[in-house]
């Protein structure tokens, strides 16, 4: 990533006793994936004076002059590690690039059961949670794209993990951020491969009819046909090298939730449709409903995982940080997210109301509820849409989980890893998702679980991080508020995850294994 031209392999743990050699700062400092120091360039050509204590030269009375030139001339390592993995190995990305990364990660099958959650919270209380929940979000996304590079430091964050070992120490990080972080990666791609294996399914049978003579395949079969398509794709080496893939995935995500809002909107609301918030059970199990329903809007919103690694794939420097393009394509994603997200919540809500199956949300309203009154033709697409955007979302969701696996290749052997290592290990992982997906088929049962547990991610860590990197004045309105949103988004993660096990346990669930429908 840097422009050195030699690079050498240094220890895993440098000795602190011989002082980095640099280079000028053309580009921040990325840290590997393992959370190692960066390997160091060759010294034979450098002038660097040989300090081993990394105080400044320049005196300090003339500190408020320096201190521009300083910054101007700060020294980075370079890590070669960097350009061999796939989530930076490419740094030609743009804001157009982001934009199409973040909406194809931001919006998606799980956007569909807002809906379902307005069952239990009505209207009023809906639109509102909604609301906060998008701001709140949007937020701390921008923290999140903030701190993706430090001008103090020159570190570049390029992976959630790296930023969280940074805040919260390599032992407690683990604790905290690696089972949400994986789930939201492996376990979206699983979700993809049983939402889109069984809407290929259902497209099928609308394209081949009634009275269609062809053996249909099982849907085992349906998975491994979705599952090949997205190993072939994931075969591309890069995240900048599925710009276009994400550009497809964004594009027909915005067009089955319109589809389908639209429809539903189109053909008025249902007989005997009612909007009165669901209320059964005891009081506890009313406020565990609306705290599973909480569950569901954050498990929508999901995708702050990916943005350090989306930001990753952009040049920058001191002049031109990539916060910048980066912020640009955020906003543009998220003024079209809420473009798709707001009409279907509350679009569906009034076409249905307590009438959403609360499994499927108002995908399965629509095939159920308009399987008859609507063309075959916009039933094909929506369907059509749905799983080419599971292809899509399978690829960028997937790509950290390549970065891991590559990194351990990287970090012993000194080398790139080599293509058909590559081929073998995403192979690997692709049918390790198929396995899951057919073993637990009803993994979408947990969306409210789900997103109590990973809701950390999205709403509170961020906040964490500003405070221990940023080191904002304290009392401040910037303190305040980042302390009061992540105690307030940790809190919100207990209640959320216990009321998901408490209504799995309480209804039940219907546990298919190895039983895919």
């Amino acid at each position: 990533m840097g422009e050195s031209k030699e690079i050498s392999s240094a220890p895993i743990t440098p000795r602190p006793v011989e002082p980095p050699v640099s280079v000028p700062l053309s580009h921040y400092q990325s840290t590997t994936s393992g959370g190692e120091q960066a390997n160091e360039a060759a010294a034979s050509t450098s002038r660097t004076p040989k300090s081993t204590t990394p105080k400044s030269r320049t005196p300090r009375f003339i500190t408020p002059i320096g201190s521009p030139v300083r910054r101007a001339l700060r020294l980075t390592r370079l890590d070669p590690q960097d350009a061999w993995l796939p989530i930076t190995e490419s740094r030609n990305g743009n804001s157009f690039y982001a934009a199409f990364h973040t909406l194809c990660s931001g919006i998606g099958i799980q956007a569909l059961v807002f809906p379902v959650a307005f069952i239990f919270l009505g209207w009023t209380w809906g639109v509102i949670c909604l609301t906060v929940a998008f701001i709140w979000q949007l937020y701390t996304l921008y923290l999140l794209v903030q701190l993706h590079e430090s001008p103090e430091t020159g570190m570049r964050y390029c992976r959630y993990m790296q930023l969280s070992d940074a805040t919260f120490g390599y032992k407690l990080s683990k604790v905290l951020s690696v089972f949400p972080i994986f789930y939201l990666s492996a376990g979206t791609c699983v979700a993809a491969i049983i939402i889109g294996g069984s809407t290929a399914n259902t497209f099928f049978n609308i394209i081949c009819g009634a009275t269609c003579t062809a053996k249909p395949l099982t849907m085992v079969e349906w998975y491994l046909v979705f599952t090949c398509a997205a190993i072939v794709l994931a075969q591309l080496p890069n995240l900048n090298s599925i710009a276009g893939i994400s550009l497809i995935g964004a594009v027909t995500a915005v067009g089955y939730c319109t589809i389908i809002w639209a429809v539903s909107v189109d053909k008025g609301r249902l007989p005997g449709v009612s909007y009165t918030p669901l209320r059964k059970g005891s009081k506890t199990e009313q406020v565990f409903d609306i705290l599973n329903a909480l569950g569901m809007i954050a498990f929508a919103f999901r995708g702050h995982n990916l943005i350090l690694e989306i930001q990753s794939t952009m040049p920058s420097s001191e002049k031109d940080p990539s916060r910048v393009p980066m912020w640009r394509g955020v906003k543009a994603a998220y003024l079209v997210l809420a473009m798709c997200l707001y009409p279907l919540g509350i679009g569906g809500y009034w076409a249905y109301g307590q009438m959403i199956p609360v499994n499927g949300g108002m995908l399965s309203a629509f095939y159920a509820f308009h399987m008859r009154d609507a063309t075959q033709f916009v039933l094909g697409l929506a369907s059509l849409f749905v799983i080419v955007n599971g292809v899509s979302s399978f690829q960028i969701y997937g790509m950290p989980i390549f970065d891991l696996m590559e990194s351990v290749y990287t970090r012993r052997m000194k080398q790139p890893c080599p293509w058909w290592l590559r081929v073998i290990m995403r192979v690997f992982f692709g049918f390790m998702c198929f396995l899951v997906a057919v073993a637990i088929p009803f993994i979408g049962s947990f969306a409210g679980l789900v997103g109590g547990i990973s809701l950390p991610v999205t709403l509170a860590y961020p906040c964490f991080m500003w405070l221990k990197i940023k080191k904002p004045k304290s009392y401040s309105p910037v303190w305040c508020l980042n302390w009061v949103l992540g105690i307030v988004g940790m809190v919100l993660s207990v209640l959320l995850t216990v009321a998901g096990l408490y209504v799995i346990i309480k209804t039940g669930i219907d546990a298919n294994f190895f039983k895919p429908r």
